[in-house]
């Protein structure tokens, strides 16, 4: 496989979602889901010019690059100039909105004082697998790269010039392509097309169609063909401007936040990364089930990371209120209403992460704050709402009530539990069901937010604490409504149960000699998650002077040089020392929240600048080249710029 760690665009339209690198090379395609199936190994493009051999488009010493979003779309151009022949190549990359096909518009420029003779040549590679072994095809002027449960079809309306299914690598590299079968039992094949002579000052418009169908939906043999005829008789041209005035409506739709004036040069910045951000949410949303992933993945086999391409309950929670706020109301409802009433499990709790489709994915332990963050999250998207439209969805109250009750009873025993309360009540419960029961999962141990450490965390009793202040809101909206509504006789419960949590972590999580608080009851290492108390738990005030200590030797202990700051000292994930933005704009909504302007603009500042050309926002920052690092397009750093941005409305 080839190893690829980075996505530097991403376009798609829900049901299909493709990711390139700044050079344009096209490194994964994923269809109907961004989660569901990942099918490319890797997709090269290249050209034989006259005598030449083959030259990359993503990858020779010769071409220059420059790449751009087209303002306010995921339509994405890539623009490469072969210096050598003086030949330049415009690609432009879009997925319809109601097409699931990936266009390729081509457009070949000779400003060489010289005739050029082109050759296009495809280069394809397709995961396979024992279970699911991909062969070719050339049928009707296409590559049919399939297995038993989908095809991928490469097609031009353009005839084949040539082909090779077989040893591909022994050709490849001089540009000629020969080939005496038309199928072969090979996820490796290339095709060419002849573009023809360009002559000086000449230019020619080439279209390339990628169409994936599940074969369940269409035959592989018969009614594909129909369905690339249908594709081919496309006016591109026209249907790029559809989608591109259809996502320029969406921005405009979704572009509700009031930005304070930074200046005119961050200004520009921040709605570049705003806009881009309204373009990026619908491409991580499932939209029948409300599920989210983290982020289009990056590490396919495991090398370094865990995939990102999953949904996170607790992760999802903090993308849902950036949808929010910016009016995505529909995907947050689905969210609620639809992926997390079927995520519960029957004890109330939620696992650490999901496919979108709502079944479970691989896990390695549970986190107790998933669950308790799922109650506060709930009620939040309930007051934006309030807020924005100036309704009350009080049926969305209702309809979740049950849910919310039972993750309650959740957290309510793992607090008896961690407090060693009701022993007797424990006994009974231990003679009848084994450790392992799904009834006793509240006894594991939890991760904390970063899933590194095992044990008791500020950052996840937190989250309990304002999930049962939350359910407390919950209950009296309910109330409110309707005066005849019965309070739970275990209502008082609820006040109760946080007063032990806030007492717990005074008496466990506080370092009296420094007069701060502890991430957890292990270590003294400090950890951005500690701002978890103020934002968005709110256990403490911003000016309680437990904070203001706490936050001075955060400064002194996770402040980097540069103004961003780490996760928590000591961490060696993807080599360490690398600020994350999620961290930084933490830091930012607190200071704007005691009032520091000028140290909340300089948070702001380093994300800004660290952000990437397209405006999009990874994981991490690498410090000395100020460049984004890791997982670009992270939902969960573009959901916290915008938490930034609306923090008044939050407040």
């Amino acid at each position: 496989m080839k190893r690829k760690y980075l996505n530097d665009a991403i376009i798609g339209n829900r049901k299909m979602i493709a990711s390139f690198s700044d050079k344009g090379e096209l490194l994964r395609l994923c269809y109907p889901t961004a989660d569901y199936r990942q099918f490319i190994d890797y997709y090269e493009t290249g050209v034989k010019i006259n005598d030449s051999m083959l030259i990359k488009l993503h990858d020779d010493i010769n071409n220059v690059y420059n790449q751009y979003y087209s303002t306010d779309t995921n339509v994405l151009n890539t623009e490469i100039e072969n210096t050598y022949f003086k030949l330049n190549m415009k690609q432009e990359d879009f997925i319809p909105i109601k097409e699931e096909v990936l266009v390729r518009r081509y457009t070949f420029t000779n400003y060489n004082k010289i005739d050029l003779d082109i050759k296009f040549l495809i280069d394809s590679r397709l995961f396979s697998n024992l279970n699911n072994m991909v062969g070719v095809r050339i049928c009707d002027n296409a590559m049919i790269q399939y297995s038993h449960d989908f095809a991928m079809t490469t097609f031009s309306n353009m005839p084949i010039y040539s082909y090779q299914l077989n040893n591909v690598d022994q050709n490849i590299s001089n540009g000629i392509l020969k080939d005496k079968d038309y199928i072969a039992m090979s996820n490796h094949s290339a095709i060419a097309y002849d573009i023809g002579v360009l002559r000086p000052g000449e230019s020619k418009e080439f279209n390339i169609y990628i169409y994936i169908n599940k074969n369940y939906k269409i035959d592989v043999l018969d009614d594909l063909i129909k369905e690339m005829d249908r594709i081919k008789t496309f006016d591109t041209l026209k249907l790029m401007m559809d989608t591109k005035n259809y996502w320029r409506r969406y921005v405009k739709k979704h572009e509700v936040l009031k930005v304070k004036d930074y200046g005119e040069f961050y200004n520009a910045k921040i709605q570049k990364i705003l806009r881009r951000t309204i373009l990026l949410f619908p491409l991580l949303v499932n939209e029948d089930t409300g599920g989210i992933i983290a982020a289009l993945e990056v590490d396919e086999e495991k090398d370094l990371c865990g995939r990102y391409d999953y949904c996170w309950p607790r992760d999802a929670v903090t993308i849902s209120q950036a949808l929010d706020m910016v009016g995505m109301y529909k995907d947050s409802d689905n969210f609620y209403n639809i992926f997390l009433r079927k995520t519960q499990s029957q004890n109330g709790m939620w696992e650490q992460r999901f496919y979108t489709d709502c079944r479970l994915a691989p896990c390695w332990g549970y986190q107790i704050d998933e669950t308790a963050s799922v109650i506060v999250g709930l009620y939040q998207h309930f007051k934006i709402k309030e807020f924005r439209l100036k309704e009350r969805d009080i049926d969305f109250l209702k309809n979740n009530l049950d849910m919310c009750e039972n993750a309650i009873e959740f957290l309510k025993k793992y607090i008896d539990h961690i407090l060693n309360r009701d022993e007797n009540a424990e006994e009974k419960l231990d003679t009848k069901y084994s450790y392992l029961d799904r009834s006793q999962i509240y006894k594991h141990i939890s991760y904390d937010l970063w899933e590194m450490n095992e044990g008791i965390h500020l950052y996840s009793l937190s989250a309990i604490y304002a999930a049962f202040n939350s359910m407390e809101l919950l209950y009296k909206e309910l109330q409110k409504d309707n005066k005849k509504f019965k309070l739970p006789e275990d209502f008082e419960e609820l006040t109760e149960y946080k007063e032990l949590v806030k007492s717990y972590i005074l008496n466990n999580l506080y370092d009296k000699n420094q007069k701060i608080l502890k991430r957890n009851t292990k270590d003294n290492n400090m950890d951005i998650s500690m701002m978890g108390t103020i934002t968005p738990f709110k256990v403490f005030d911003p000016k309680d002077k437990i904070i203001q200590n706490t936050v001075q030797k955060i400064n002194l202990t996770l402040r980097t040089y540069t103004g961003g700051y780490l996760r928590f000292e000591h961490d060696n994930y993807i080599g360490g020392k690398n600020p994350w933005p999620i961290a930084t704009l933490w830091m930012y909504i607190y200071y704007k929240m005691i009032g520091a302007q000028e140290e909340a603009k300089e948070c702001l500042k380093f994300v800004i600048d660290t952000a990437t050309p397209l405006g999009l926002l990874a994981e991490q920052v690498d410090n000395e080249k100020m460049q984004s690092k890791w997982v670009i397009g992270l939902g969960w750093s573009h959901a916290m710029f915008i938490l930034a941005l609306g923090l008044e409305e939050l407040m």
